[in-house]
């Protein structure tokens, strides 16, 4: 047995021995780089890489191989190096300065007066440039940083209007080609607050006392990260220096508290790069204002949903005396705790459903006697439309004392926007008006023209004033009264026409023409 096992392995090892061996067959490939072609033979089924290093080419991060590195070799292939390096350079380069145009009513037609003499600035870039075998192929900015921002030239340019001057109480602001203006004791002194041409009239609001002018301006971040900023700026001062108050995304209210020296109430939305271009966070805040100094902030309603249609956003308004707070939003109205705090829902109202990116949010305004609230409500539907989509409005009131709503104009459109008078003195007591905006066609409000409406406080005496019978309409806007100073005057109510200020006289409805540049889109009255 141990023979027969011994002859079977001399026989393995014999036929083994026998059997010829296969030697790896060689590739001769062809490797460019550095200008210089090198044919190398080398093992077949070798990489380019050990190729590359066999004719004794050593690569860099940056360049580039045909083919790659990792592929198998094969019979002619031809490799290529391309030697890639960048260069980096940086350039000073001047800013041009641009040329900004206010128009002011106070000078003459055609006048032109230089405010504030231009200067370029100076942005430094970094330029990367890309060569390949020592030719550049490319080149790109790849940052840039401004040493020095240019400085705006800007000239007044005179179109003084030929409108008769009018004596006005209080202090009238109005913004006019995103830039503030002032007119005190006649229409015909006026001068500039802010100049700055970047007002966005999401926030226009006088103080109590005229003194300050709470406003928003446009912000130099891109929109999906800073909406705006919140500034004052004092209305007295020369020259007027605008403050910024360090909050920013201000787009639904912003408000002094009346009677009340001094504390802004405001709430805030978040930017998005999405229409309608942020998301409201429905939160409120008091920011004290001492000395002409913000001071400290106090939070009153945390971020919330808002309820339906949350995201557009809610806004508030302050009673006449500045004891009380009502906020509107797309599904109701009703006021806000200060002391838990909280919201208290007054009336429930039906959500439009505007099929868009924008929500309707009811309009309303306090009464004099600080227990009143005007308000517009979305009515019930008269034809086969849901109730979200009918195209019903009216101009209704709520008590606070009874919490008895009562509609007092219906149709009047879903912009009415009431605004209330100063208080007069009459044989009854003291009574006071009610302006608002009657859609021409209240069915479609939506896209109508408007009237300026008056009434006495309980819905009686209503009456037409302005524009004229067969003249277009107003855009909507809450109409301003101007104050009554110790029930003397007139009822003076400012609107916005055509782009300009004209001013209504409430008892005669006479109307005077104030500005002439076409403008015009905020007003203020106190």
């Amino acid at each position: 047995m141990i023979n027969k096992i011994l002859a079977f392995v001399v026989f393995f090892f014999w036929m083994a021995a026998c059997t010829p061996q296969v030697k790896q067959a060689d590739v001769s490939v062809n490797v460019i780089a550095d200008g210089i072609s090198q044919n190398i033979t080398i093992l077949a089924n070798s990489t380019v890489q050990q190729a590359l290093t066999a004719a004794g080419v050593s690569l860099s991060q940056t360049d580039r191989v045909d083919p790659p590195v990792y592929t198998r070799l094969t019979e002619g292939l031809a490799i290529s190096v391309t030697r890639v390096h960048e260069e980096f350079e940086t350039q000073q380069v001047i800013i041009p300065f641009e040329r900004q145009e206010l128009h002011n009513e106070s000078l003459p037609a055609g006048e032109i007066r230089l405010v504030q003499a231009g200067q370029n600035g100076l942005r430094e870039i970094t330029i990367r440039h890309i060569f390949e075998n020592g030719f550049e192929t490319g080149n790109s900015v790849v940052s840039e940083n401004v040493l020095q921002a240019a400085t705006p030239e800007i000239v007044m340019i005179g179109v003084q209007s030929p409108f008769a001057p009018l004596l006005i109480s209080g202090k009238l602001a109005y913004l006019t080609g995103r830039n503030a203006w002032i007119m005190e004791g006649s229409t015909s002194n006026r001068r500039p607050l802010v100049t700055t041409g970047d007002l966005d009239g999401h926030i226009f609001s006088l103080s109590s006392d005229g003194k300050w002018l709470l406003f928003t301006r446009k912000s130099v971040l891109p929109p999906d990260q800073e909406t705006n900023t919140l500034w004052v700026v004092n209305t007295a001062t020369q020259p007027p220096t605008p403050v910024s108050l360090g909050i920013s995304n201000v787009v639904h209210f912003a408000a002094w508290q009346p009677g009340k020296e001094y504390l802004i109430a405001y709430s805030t939305v978040e930017p998005s790069a999405n229409a309608p271009g942020w998301n409201a966070n429905n939160d409120l805040h008091f920011l004290t204002f001492e000395n002409g100094e913000p001071g400290r902030i106090i939070d009153v309603l945390e971020t919330n949903s808002g309820g339906i249609y949350g995201w557009w956003g809610m806004t508030f308004a302050w009673s006449l005396d500045g004891q009380s707070l009502a906020y509107s939003r797309p599904d109701g109205v009703g006021l806000v705790d200060l002391t838990i705090p909280g919201l208290t829902p007054l009336l429930n109202i039906t959500p439009l459903n505007t099929h868009g990116d924008w929500a309707w949010t009811p309009g309303l305004v306090w009464g004099n006697d600080s227990q009143t609230i005007y308000l517009v409500t979305h009515a019930a539907p008269t034809g086969l439309v849901s109730p979200e989509e009918s195209p019903n409005f009216d101009l209704a009131t709520v008590s606070l004392t009874g919490n008895i709503g009562t509609t007092l104009v219906p149709q009047t459109g879903m912009f009415a926007d009431p605004a209330v008078s100063s208080l007069r003195q009459s044989e009854s007591g003291s009574t006071y008006l009610l302006a608002f905006m009657q859609a021409i066609f209240p069915t479609q409000s939506k896209t109508s023209r408007y009237q300026l409406e008056v009434m006495n406080s309980d819905g009686t005496n209503l009456s037409s004033l302005f524009p004229a019978e067969g003249q277009s309409g107003l855009q909507p806007q809450t109409p301003v009264w101007a104050p009554r100073v110790l029930d003397t005057g007139g009822d003076y109510i400012g609107v916005i026409y055509e782009g300009n200020l004209w001013i209504v006289d409430a008892t005669t409805g006479q109307s005077q023409q104030i500005t002439g540049d076409g403008l015009t889109s905020q007003i203020d009255w106190k």
